[in-house]
C-alpha cells in the first residue's frame, strides 16, 4: 500500500528509519514490518552508516499491532510481525529509538529493542496487552524486566501504568527526554557513527555478551582479546597518532 513505507536518510553516518503508515498512527503490521526489517538490513549493509535511529511519522511513534491480523495470527504469523523491532533488537550496530508520541504495545516492543530511547514532549509508554485480552508477545516480558527491573515491569504490563517522557525519564524507561528527540537522537548517534565502525561493532557485541555473563573475570577474557586486537589496527595507530600531534602542539 502506498500509505505505509518506511523512509530512510542519512545524516553524519546515522540513518533516521521513519515509520509511516498515517490511517493507522504507524502501527505495525505485517508489511511495515517487513518494510522495517528490510531497512535495517540495508543500513547495516551501507558502509557508511555507522548508527541507527527509529521514530514516527508525527503525532505518533507506533500505536502497537494491527489487531486484524492479530486476530487470525497464528505462530508463523506473529513472529513476521515480530520482525521489524526484532531487526532492532539484533542489529550489530548502536540503535537509537526517538520518541516522538505514543508507544503502544508492539510499539513498546520497538522502543524496548533499541539499546538506548530518547523521549519527546508527546512521548507516551503504554503496553496495554492486558487490557486487550492479549498476552505480551515479541520479547516483551524480558526487555521489560532487562530495563525496567521487576516492580516498573509489573506496573507497566500488569497494573496498566501508562507513563509521560518525564515519568518514562524517572524510572529509566528512557535514557533523556528531550524537546527535539530525532535532532537529539541524531546528535547522539553521529557520536557512535564517528567511531571505527567495526570497533562499535565488536564493543555492542562485548557488551551483549557480558550482560549475559556472571563474573568480571569472565569479561576480562573476552575484554583483553578484543582490545589487543584494537591496539594493533590501522585507526588505533592512526588516531593516537593525530592525538599525539594535537598534544604536542598545546
Amino acid at each position: 500500500m502506498a500509505d505505509i513505507t518506511v523512509h530512510s536518510a542519512t545524516t553524519d553516518g546515522v540513518a533516521l528509519l521513519t515509520l509511516s503508515h498515517p490511517a493507522r498512527r504507524n502501527a505495525m503490521n505485517l508489511e511495515l514490518s517487513g518494510l522495517l526489517a528490510a531497512a535495517v538490513d540495508a543500513a547495516v549493509a551501507d558502509p557508511t552508516v555507522g548508527a541507527i535511529v527509529v521514530t514516527g511519522e508525527d503525532p505518533g511513534f507506533c500505536a502497537g499491532g494491527d489487531l486484524a491480523e492479530l486476530a487470525t495470527a497464528d505462530p508463523a504469523t506473529l513472529k513476521r510481525v515480530y520482525a521489524g523491532f526484532l531487526a532492532i533488537a539484533d542489529c550489530p550496530l548502536p540503535t537509537i529509538a526517538a520518541v516522538n508520541g505514543a508507544a503502544v504495545g508492539a510499539g513498546m516492543n520497538l522502543a524496548l529493542a533499541a539499546d538506548v530511547r530518547l523521549a519527546g514532549p508527546k512521548a507516551k509508554f503504554d503496553a496495554r496487552f492486558l487490557p486487550l485480552g492479549l498476552h505480551p508477545g515479541g520479547g516483551y516480558t524480558w526487555m521489560a524486566h532487562r530495563v525496567l527491573g521487576a516492580q516498573a515491569a509489573a506496573a507497566l504490563t500488569l497494573f496498566g501504568e501508562v507513563v509521560d517522557a518525564a515519568e518514562a525519564e524517572r524510572i529509566g524507561l528512557v535514557h533523556r527526554a528531550v524537546d527535539d528527540v530525532v535532532a537529539a537522537a541524531i546528535e547522539m548517534g553521529a557520536r557512535a557513527a564517528a567511531n571505527p565502525r567495526d570497533l562499535t561493532v565488536t564493543t555492542k557485541a562485548t557488551m551483549r555478551l557480558a550482560a549475559a555473563l556472571s563474573t568480571q573475570a569472565e569479561v576480562l577474557e573476552i575484554e583483553v582479546r578484543a582490545q589487543a586486537e584494537s591496539v594493533h589496527s590501522e585507526e588505533f595507530r592512526t588516531r593516537l597518532a593525530a592525538l599525539q600531534a594535537k598534544i604536542s602542539r598545546s
